[in-house]
């Protein structure tokens, strides 16, 4: 099936917006530790940073016992080298695979082969003789075999079972990656424990079976038409950026020729203190937690981390159509590049999308949706460190084209342009934001992974916390 892709550029009008919240500095009960507070925040939520730079985000929520934990570095798929993509993603697999003291039965001889893994891989990687590679990486598989026979598979899993997480699970964006555990608030200092041992000790073990299973997701991705539409939208809208140039699971080429040197590498240089956040969210008590944290991972040695630099996006003058061939049924998807997640208009990007589509009463709701004018319409914003963009979708009725469902959902977009829409609507938009917020800071996990999702585009807390009062006083004409 043909699934047809249109790409556009948008530019938004600039309104002035003050903020209404501020951040202040304040000290633990002990006199040992700073934080931030923002006030106002209904949430309470405390901002620490160690004396490493390890920045440590504490929520209190006693509503059950339980924690939603998240250990993220500000690390991925865009930071991979253009040369090794896939990188961060394969990294991310290989720290469930243990270290020297978790996950082998006798480190100091596994090493050995290890060692000897790790150097065939680069071997093998720089041989294009296709004969010599077969050759190689039968040596690879038989060192493998060995060290797999020293190794304990899933031990870490294990302990995190024991301790009474789950949520053992993690996940790889443009970003950062993110590693997640859910545990009984009375285990925390075990979790602490195991944590400290995982981040400073990690063995990147089992490479050779856990290539396969990161291949395979590359291969599903392949399969699955909404990935592959994704992707092109991407690759149309940054054609110079990491979010276009290059994908978060990698090319096939360079999944096919890893190098265990090169990710070791790439740990080294972004999983350090100052370029990682620890969340806490739940049955905790900040002033006893902070010191917790500072006992097991105070000690995390800082490092120096690149500054992401990247090349501009030429301004988009006219559309771009590209055709993508999925197994899925025909849709047509529709992009504009948006402004950062930190860019002075993004609040009014993150309206405009509401008021096209909420999965409610939008532009796209009423009039396309609702009215069955189309069989499926839909749109959200997704704004980044770098970029943002807004993405629209939408399926025929039967007899119907893609191109008229793309000019349906065109008409709606230019319906907002001309003011063709109640003003209330912004008001209503702006309560269910609200509602929304309401609803999520009542909830450990959604909590965890919105401060999570901030500390990715590097946005303060208080944006956040003023951005709905803000979007409340934006006007239709504005």
């Amino acid at each position: 099936m043909k699934n047809l892709i249109t790409l556009v550029f948008c530019l938004f009008i600039v309104q002035k917006l003050h903020a209404q919240y501020q951040t202040v500095k304040k000290t633990s009960a002990d006199g040992k530790y700073s934080y931030n507070i923002v006030t106002g925040d209904p949430t309470q939520t405390r901002f620490y940073t160690l004396k490493n730079g390890l920045q440590v985000i504490l929520h209190e929520n006693r509503n059950e016992p339980k924690i939603m934990t998240l250990i993220t570095t500000r690390a991925g798929g865009k930071n991979d080298p253009s040369t090794n993509t896939g990188l961060a993603h394969y990294l991310e697999h290989l720290m469930f695979k243990g270290t020297g003291n978790l996950g082998t039965m006798d480190y100091a001889k596994e090493k050995i082969y290890l060692n000897q893994i790790d150097d065939l891989y680069e071997v093998y990687r720089q041989t294009t003789d296709q004969d010599i590679r077969k050759s190689i990486y039968k040596q690879i598989d038989s060192i493998s075999t060995l060290a797999s026979k020293i190794a304990i598979p899933n031990e870490y899993d294990k302990a995190m079972s024991a301790v009474g997480s789950n949520m053992t699970n993690a996940f790889t964006s443009f970003e950062m990656t993110a590693y997640m555990e859910n545990i009984p608030s009375n285990n925390l200092e075990k979790f602490l424990n195991i944590q400290d041992e995982r981040f400073t000790n990690p063995v990147f073990r089992l490479f050779h079976t856990e290539l396969e299973t990161v291949y395979e997701e590359k291969n599903i991705s392949l399969d699955n038409g909404q990935s592959k539409v994704f992707e092109g939208m991407f690759s149309g809208l940054f054609s110079k950026h990491p979010y276009g140039t290059q994908t978060i699971l990698g090319a096939v080429d360079h999944l096919k020729n890893p190098s265990i040197k090169t990710i070791r590498n790439f740990y080294n240089t972004y999983y350090v203190p100052n370029n990682m956040v620890v969340i806490l969210a739940g049955d905790i008590n900040a002033d006893e937690t902070i010191g917790l944290v500072d006992k097991y991972f105070g000690d995390w040695k800082t490092g120096n981390v690149p500054k992401f630099t990247f090349e501009s996006e030429v301004p988009t003058t006219e559309p771009k159509e590209m055709y993508v061939q999925t197994p899925d049924a025909e849709s047509v998807a529709i992009g504009f590049r948006m402004p950062d997640k930190n860019d002075k208009e993004a609040i009014l990007a993150d309206l405009t999308s509401a008021i096209l589509y909420n999965g409610k009463s939008g532009l796209i709701d009423k009039n396309l949706v609702n009215a069955q004018k189309v069989l499926e319409g839909y749109g959200f914003n997704y704004l980044l460190t770098d970029y943002g963009l807004i993405y629209f979708g939408g399926k025929a009725l039967q007899g119907q084209t893609l191109k008229e469902v793309r000019q349906l959902i065109l008409d709606q977009i230019e319906a907002l342009k001309k003011g063709e829409f109640d003003e209330s609507l912004i008001q209503a938009t702006v309560n269910n934001q609200k509602v929304n917020k309401v609803r999520e800071q009542e909830n450990p996990m959604w909590m965890a992974f919105t401060l999570n999702d901030l500390f990715s585009t590097g946005t303060p807390w208080e944006n956040y916390l003023r951005d709905v009062d803000n979007m409340g006083k934006v006007t239709k004409q504005d």
